[in-house]
């Protein structure tokens, strides 16, 4: 009996433009599901360990990456390269305890994204390394060590997170950890909170006349189960075990956005989401571009081909932001994030590629600033310049701070 029939005929009795090894391991392992039974292969000389070796799967795991080995051994990446950056897609709904690399059936699993991740770092061939990000969010399970794996990272290479379109809750946690975070105009990020869903089926099964009993020991052993209503006090214990999820979220965006975003920042955008320019006004991204002109400047920078310049626009005046321009799902007021300059900012910085827009309107020059906010702005830029420099070095670009400051140039010259 064939199962899988649109594949069984495109394997089975029609001639194939396939290497012999790799036909082996595909009959290894989809011949048992197509024919519902083991496969001899008869007329082909396999080595055993060959044999072995396909049959049996490799796997991204926790505590064994098999999968990254067999990638090694086969002098291959499981990731993209270009032009030296190795890309890294982070997209669909990110769950654990994923055994593959990269998106299957609409999910990518943190271990895929962490084998990757492992390689690209230990790579010499990688320069930099680039998140693809494009996610609604998913398990909380995981993505922490991810994070930290991500943030990790960015200590020996550059690592830029590529906001297509989206990075919501989890995948905003993964993003938060890059040097830098760059969305186009309609992009949005943000959703920095946790959520817990319970169905209580219990009216719908008393008018079907159908009563369900647990039997069960230990006090809270089926605590939260969708046959009857959710008790306060599991509810209470439930909200309690989120709130520290929470914290535990805003703490991990706060280590990666450095003085962009602290904890207090994140918690008070209250799970807002962000949409182009409020995001970075907000803290939470550094630049707003289309993704293919960013990674090409991206590129362009650890490669040795780009100037060194700003990382990014300041955010020192207050945000207002509009409704039109927010994702808002639930109705909350967003906070902007305020600086804090005892934390250094990670970011990478090269040249900005801003979005095109209309020629501004002549104005009137702005008023002289008064001698305390001069000084402010000094201290500000000679800031940003030991920020630059410091970077610089990871690219094999020295510059000298101090030679800087004394003649006066500023991160933008």
């Amino acid at each position: 009996m064939m199962f899988h029939a649109q594949i069984a005929q495109r394997a089975f009795n029609t001639p194939l433009l396939v290497e012999p090894s790799k036909a082996m391991a595909f009959l290894s392992g989809l011949g048992p599901r197509i024919t519902g039974r083991q496969l001899r292969l008869a007329g082909i000389e396999v080595a055993p360990e060959d044999m072995t070796h396909a049959a049996r799967p490799a796997r991204a795991g926790i505590l064994t990456n098999g999968l990254a080995e067999q990638y090694q051994q086969d002098g291959q990446t499981p990731f993209a390269m270009v032009d030296g950056v190795a890309v890294i897609e982070v997209s669909g709904v990110l769950v654990h305890r994923g055994a593959w690399i990269g998106q299957s059936s609409g999910q990518t699993s943190y271990e895929g994204i962490a084998t990757q991740l492992a390689v690209a770092a230990s790579d010499p061939a990688v320069r930099g390394i680039a998140l693809e990000i494009d996610s609604f969010g998913g398990e909380v399970a995981g993505v922490f060590d991810l994070a930290d794996a991500i943030r990790s990272a960015r200590g020996a290479k550059p690592v830029w997170a590529f906001v297509a379109e989206h990075a919501f809750s989890a995948g905003y946690a993964l993003a938060s950890q890059a040097d830098r975070i760059i969305l186009p105009r309609t992009g949005a990020v943000g959703s920095i909170g946790v959520v817990v869903m319970h169905a209580d089926l219990s009216g719908q099964l008393s008018d079907a006349g159908v009563t369900v009993t647990l039997i069960h020991s230990g006090a809270h052993k089926v605590d939260g189960n969708p046959y009857a209503p959710l008790p306060d006090p599991v509810r209470a214990r439930i909200q309690s075990e989120i709130d520290a999820i929470r914290m535990l979220f805003a703490q991990t965006v706060a280590a990666g956005r450095g003085r962009y975003l602290n904890a207090e920042a994140a918690l008070a955008t209250e799970t807002e989401c962000y949409r182009g320019a409020d995001a970075v006004a907000a803290g939470l991204a550094d630049e707003v571009s289309d993704p293919a002109s960013a990674f090409a400047t991206f590129a362009a920078a650890v490669n040795g081909r780009g100037p060194i310049r700003s990382a990014g626009p300041r955010r020192a005046q207050q945000s207002h932001l509009s409704k039109e321009s927010m994702m808002k799902p639930n109705a909350t007021t967003a906070t902007e994030a305020p600086a804090n300059d005892e934390t250094e900012d990670q970011a990478v910085p090269v040249t900005v590629v801003p979005s095109p827009v209309p020629a501004p309107t002549p104005a009137l020059a702005p008023p002289a600033p008064t001698p305390s906010e001069a000084v402010a702005l000094v201290r500000a830029e000679a800031a940003e310049l030991a920020t630059v420099g410091a970077q610089a070095v990871r690219l094999g670009v020295n510059i000298d701070v101090a030679e800087a400051v004394q003649k006066g140039m500023t991160p933008g010259r």
